[in-house]
């Protein structure tokens, strides 16, 4: 636990989702830890996004606010509505200040990319546009590792 504080940077621990995430996504052989290698990749990768948390968090309040969280996710490549990042502050907002904490910045950027990446293997064609059926979107979301 003092782990989980530490690394967001206050002294409220990570949201447990985000711990399962992230704990995912470096556990090579799916036991469901990871060993002292993937801590270190993990460890790495926590402080990448601590930096880039930081970066565009422009009044270094220490949370993300709908304006900031656009222009991370516009600068890292993805073109989104207004409405869209309303629906991503409600979902990622725990608090109900209107604002991201770190490891819910993490869980919404790992989440859209992930999401895009399952999305682009159907949109052969590069339109941005996919037709599907209710069983292949279902499919789509419960097959992605996230």
């Amino acid at each position: 636990q003092w782990y989980q504080r530490r690394v967001r940077g206050t002294w409220q621990p990570f949201n447990p989702e985000t711990v399962r995430l992230m704990i995912s996504m470096f556990d090579r052989d799916g036991n469901g830890t990871i060993n002292f290698q993937e801590f270190g990749e993990l460890w790495k990768y926590i402080n990448d996004w601590q930096n880039t948390f930081r970066y565009y968090d422009r009044d270094n309040s220490g949370s993300i606010d709908q304006a900031e969280l656009q222009t991370a996710i516009t600068s890292f490549g993805y073109n989104l509505s207004p409405r869209f990042y309303s629906t991503l502050m409600r979902k990622f907002d725990r608090a109900g200040n209107k604002t991201i904490t770190f490891d819910d910045f993490i869980q919404c950027c790992v989440l859209i990319q992930t999401l895009s990446v399952a999305f682009q293997r159907k949109d052969t064609s590069r339109s941005g546009r996919i037709t599907i059926t209710y069983e292949e979107f279902m499919d789509l979301v419960f097959s992605t590792k996230v």
